[in-house]
């Protein structure tokens, strides 16, 4: 659980979890293996489909959940079970501590339950004086270490057995083996008496069946149906969105949830339980059963029609699972209670602004949450969502109003990127940033800067422009402000792969300015949506049938985002839709439209890997294409582990986090290096500002470049 005050504070909580190595190793190894697990899993599976069947069903129950609630309510009351419903976690808590005292409670015993970790409810019951034990293994072993967990199907993965061991030899006061299946029966032994001296069992539940008034509970171990079964008194506490209309809802999330969280076919344990069970010491020979949902600013998320899609989660954890921020820090620093991308949104709602203040700053933006999500929730836009919306509830830090009126402005801006290319000669050379003064390379001296161009794209335009007398395709080229102003050499060679196929018109809008999402990544919405118009109106898309960009950041966003800053205002929302359909990333735009093949290029072969960008992979669903061109062009392409995780530059990410970006950065070029080749092919400028500045601080030789800078060296000349 994260508590920093400030960014800086928090930057050093980062910094300190970094240092814990068993726990990024830990972390790593788990992500690898849990990619290769979960495409086993779905393996005749169509994913895809399923996803979308779970997201169409929860969006609907979204819709109704109060009719949900008092239909659950009905049929459950009638089997015996009461049913309360509490506006917030203290009133949660409350409900069930005056159960707890109606009923003569002395210990309870606690399946897992996110829910409960949410409320703080045992914090609540201990100072009522009640005895809570955690039942789940790695719930009981961070409940005896007194921190909250750092995943929410894993807790205690961050931990070593060395370190359970320490743990469990101080709790039972014998010296225990470090030897997993021992330490196991070490805790099943300390365990299992509780559950029979328990008054109360407390759980959480996966599904709340409105048509039979039933829930159901999935785990993998067997502590759930102990607790559940053996005491008096079962209390259920649960998310108001737990509930869905009938059976096959929950069973279609049970089909996709162990897969998701773990690559696991199914889980060890389905329980459904329905009222108030026979019991030989409840009141009347039956249980007492409670069921407490919990609103805690649910309801106020299902109204609300962008954050309402957070409730379709099924808590698998996937998130976190494939996200480089949590592998480098752990859930402790990458949540509140709620761990992973999910957890960074649901913090806002169910926590307060204060605790989410710090963590929706630290997203990369990178889109992994987002496709592997078992609900198709879009998580990374959330993400920003919340982090302007704290902005514009609490002021915009200076910095960032300032980026808002420069980016916005494409006069000013420009004009301060080319004064900026004169105030730079004393300190650069070789096309990067040298010998500049420490205080302006604090934290951030892990990479090579590179120096803005002599000369812009734009200004270089007109000398290089194809002319055209018979065009069959109109293209407008979309340059960015990092090829326009530092790499235009880039734009150079697209320009030359796209003029080597007749009847293709190229025009380069003058007017046109930065894509806007930086503003997003810091929070400027409407310095965004401003600098959105400014392009839309330099770009008329009605004149051109393709506007192609070589920056995968700058196509996702001019497609996606657009759309999105504009949904809630009918004109500009269609002028965005007619912009956004004309976007086109360059590898697409070179394979799908103009058809280039190996018949256009010549050369001796030469061995190349690939980085995949986050926006292109996954912004875009664009992975062939890329890999085949560099094929085509008679180059031998050499596959890279985990080449389409971030490289660490997430553009103003890497600015606010350097600690992070350097070591994603540094995992990203040990993957390079050890496929054996020298040379490296990408489609996002940043993140060859990334990776080629790393190489050259390193003093590698290592070759980086653009797809297209490969291909238009590789063409056949007339």
């Amino acid at each position: 659980m994260q508590d920093a005050a400030n960014l800086s504070q928090y930057r050093k909580q980062l910094r300190e979890a970094l240092d814990n190595e068993f726990q990024r190793e830990a972390l790593d190894k788990f992500a690898v293996a849990y990619r290769t697990s979960r495409a086993n899993a779905f393996a005749g599976i169509d994913a895809p489909e399923l996803i979308s069947e779970i997201a169409a069903a929860k969006d609907a129950a979204v819709d109704h959940l109060m009719e949900l609630y008092e239909e659950f309510k009905r049929h459950a009351e009638a089997a015996g079970t009461k049913v309360h419903l509490a506006a917030t976690a203290h009133e949660a808590n409350e409900i069930i501590a005056r159960i707890a005292k109606e009923n003569g409670v002395k210990t309870v015993v606690k399946s897992k339950s996110m829910t409960a970790e949410e409320t703080h409810l045992n914090d609540h019951l201990e100072a009522q004086g009640l005895d809570v034990t955690e039942t789940d293994l790695g719930e009981w072993i961070i409940q005896l270490r007194h921190e909250g967990p750092t995943h929410m199907v894993m807790p205690a993965i961050h931990l070593s057995r060395y370190q359970v061991a320490d743990l469990f030899t101080e709790v039972t006061h014998k010296q225990q083996e470090v030897d997993i299946q021992k330490l196991v029966k070490v805790a099943r032994r300390e365990l299992r008496p509780k559950y029979c001296q328990a008054d109360m069992g407390i759980s959480g539940a996966n599904f709340a069946i409105a048509a039979t008034g039933s829930i159901g509970i999935i785990t993998n171990e067997g502590n759930a149906r102990l607790t559940t079964t053996l005491p008096r008194v079962h209390v259920v506490i649960a998310g108001i969105d737990k509930l869905v209309p009938a059976l096959h809802d929950a069973l279609r999330i049970i089909k996709c949830l162990p897969k998701n969280a773990t690559g696991q076919n199914l889980t060890s344990y389905v329980t459904w339980i329905t009222g108030a069970v026979p019991c030989a010491t409840g009141p009347d020979g039956k249980k007492v059963h409670h069921i407490v949902f919990v609103d805690n600013g649910r309801l106020a998320m299902a109204r609300d029609p962008l954050f309402k899609q957070a409730l379709r989660c099924i808590r698998c954890g996937a998130c976190a699972n494939v996200c480089p921020i949590y592998r480098l820090v752990g859930g402790h620093k990458y949540g509140h209670v709620y761990i992973g991308a999910i957890g960074l949104v649901a913090t806002y709602f169910f926590h307060g602004r204060d605790k989410a203040r710090n963590l929706v700053q630290n997203c990369l933006n990178c889109g992994a949450c987002k496709a592997v999500c078992a609900a198709g929730i879009d998580l990374p836009t959330m993400i920003k969502e919340v982090h302007a919306r704290i902005q514009d509830e609490e002021g915009h830090p200076l910095y960032s109003s300032a980026a808002g009126m420069v980016l916005k402005n494409r006069t000013l801006f420009h004009t301060m990127l080319k004064s900026a290319r004169l105030l730079q000669k004393p300190v650069s050379g070789g096309g990067y940033l040298r010998h500049l003064p420490m205080f302006l390379f604090k934290d951030h001296d892990f990479r090579a800067l590179p120096a803005i161009a002599d000369e812009a794209f734009r200004d270089r335009w007109e000398k290089i422009r194809p002319r055209v007398a018979k065009a069959d395709i109109k293209v407008a080229l979309f340059s960015g402000c990092v090829q326009d102003f530092v790499y235009p050499e880039q734009m150079e060679a697209a320009v030359a792969v796209i003029a080597s196929k007749p009847g293709v018109a190229m025009e380069y809008p003058m007017g046109q300015s930065c894509c806007g999402l930086p503003l997003m990544m810091m929070g400027e919405k409407k310095a965004g949506q401003e600098l959105a118009a400014h392009n839309m109106n330099a770009i008329d898309a009605a004149g051109f049938d393709y506007i192609v960009t070589l920056c995968a950041s700058c196509a996702s966003y001019l497609k996606h985002g657009y759309k999105r800053l504009f949904a809630d205002d009918p004109a500009m929302a269609y002028k965005a839709a007619q912009f956004s359909q004309r976007v086109m990333d360059f590898s697409s735009f070179v394979h799908d439209v103009l058809g280039m093949r190996g018949e256009a290029f010549s050369g001796p072969s030469k061995d190349v890997t690939y980085h995949a960008p986050c926006h292109l992979c996954r912004g875009l669903g664009v992975t062939e294409a890329p890999r085949e061109l560099l094929r085509d062009a008679g180059l031998n392409y050499l596959p890279a582990a985990e080449e389409d995780v971030c490289c660490g530059f997430g553009g103003t990410f890497s600015v606010k986090f350097p600690e992070l970006s350097k070591e994603l950065l540094r995992k990203k070029i040990a993957n390079l290096k050890a496929t054996g080749a020298t040379a490296m092919a990408t489609d996002c400028p940043g993140c060859i500002m990334q990776i080629r500045g790393g190489f050259e601080h390193d003093g590698t030789a290592f070759e980086v470049r653009h797809v297209a800078e490969y291909l238009a060296a590789r063409l056949k000349r007339g």
